[in-house]
């Protein structure tokens, strides 16, 4: 029994494992969730009193400013003038809002550490940390994110979005051979779980996007921690971890990559041992136990393969996968490929 094949696999699968979650942390904690919060607390705020016709001229004037820039001046001017303006946490979200919308990552991040000079109440880093934390994410800058972000969930230790945004940086980072975050981002995605599981809506959601984030961020937490858990060596925490993935989400064919892989090395194990025994009834044993686990892996890369085609999010994934998955198939079917597109087709989404 040759098991080469197996270790290409599994130092293609490490290799892909940097990439296939990359571009979430941006989407985990959504600013738009937060915007909208702030601004129907507000509507709702100007239908009971509404500000003085002053501040809302001044308001005007920030609205109109040409780019960010001139926008945090004239907050700035704003909240000289009226620094116990009811507008106040308005401005801070449009003026976030408006600087969030920078291209380059450099400006927006000069521009968000300026809003801090400016607004500087405890009230408007709940609007401002967020989205500093998510450009020095995106910008590389794990360490200045890390930063802020443990500093806003000490004082916002239930912020479910910037806590699941945190956790799937750390694991990126994990991803990249720096542990430095890896007890802490578990602390935030388990602490994440509770939250979504406790079913107690948060204040910065409605109803209709509560849902929406609760169906699509809980898998991926427990695949992040999933993840985490295999990298640190945990294989039973993480097997469990993925399962629960898939139990909520059975469509995601990176976590069947994952548990296949998981498979593979116990796989290559058996193939390791049966290689040093000699010819009788336990080396036969070790085969016959080798062929079960192999045929376990095809399951799940079947599963995988069929749920990323035709899908571009998952070309990379899928491309390796198949030829994996083609050369144990054949491996267990003596040398044909007769039957595997029949098994591929079962697992399509229906």
């Amino acid at each position: 029994m040759e098991s080469t094949r197996s270790k290409l696999m599994t130092a293609s699968v490490c290799a892909l494992l940097v990439t296939i979650l990359s571009g979430l942390t941006a989407l985990a904690a959504s600013q738009e969730y937060r915007f909208n919060t702030w601004q129907n607390k507000d509507q709702a705020k100007d239908k009971q009193s509404g500000p003085p016709a002053a501040e809302q001229s001044a308001m005007a004037k920030i609205e109109a400013a040409p780019d960010a820039a001139a926008k945090l001046a004239a907050a700035g001017e704003f909240l000289k003038k009226y620094p116990k303006s009811s507008l106040r946490p308005k401005i801070a979200a449009y003026v976030a809002q408006e600087t969030n919308k920078i291209g380059d990552s450099a400006q927006r991040i000069a521009q968000l550490e300026n809003m801090l000079t400016v607004f500087k109440e405890p009230s408007d880093s709940e609007v401002i940390s967020p989205i500093l934390l998510d450009s020095y994410f995106s910008a590389g800058r794990a360490d200045d994110g890390f930063r802020v972000a443990t500093a806003y969930l000490a004082k916002n230790p239930n912020d479910v979005a910037v806590l699941t945004q945190t956790m799937i940086e750390g694991v990126e980072q994990a991803k990249k051979n720096n542990p430095k975050y890896v007890q802490q981002s578990q602390q935030y995605g388990i602490k994440a779980i509770e939250l979504i599981e406790s079913g107690k809506k948060p204040d910065t959601f409605d109803d209709a996007r509560w849902s929406e984030y609760q169906t699509r961020w809980l898998p991926v937490l427990y695949q992040s921690l999933g993840l985490v858990s295999m990298i640190t060596g945990n294989k039973a925490d993480s097997r469990a971890k993925l399962e629960k993935a898939l139990s909520l989400n059975a469509a995601d064919p990176f976590s069947y990559v994952l548990l296949g892989s998981m498979l593979n090395d116990e796989y290559q194990q058996l193939a390791q041992q049966h290689k040093a025994l000699t010819p009788g009834p336990l080396r036969d044993s070790v085969l016959k136990q080798a062929h079960v686990k192999l045929d376990e892996v095809i399951d799940m890369f079947a599963h995988a393969v069929a749920l990323s085609e035709g899908d571009t999010r998952y070309q990379q994934l899928h491309d390796q996968i198949f030829k994996d998955l083609e050369a144990y198939y054949k491996y267990r079917h003596g040398g044909s490929s007769d039957g595997l597109p029949q098994l591929i087709e079962k697992y399509k989404k229906k």
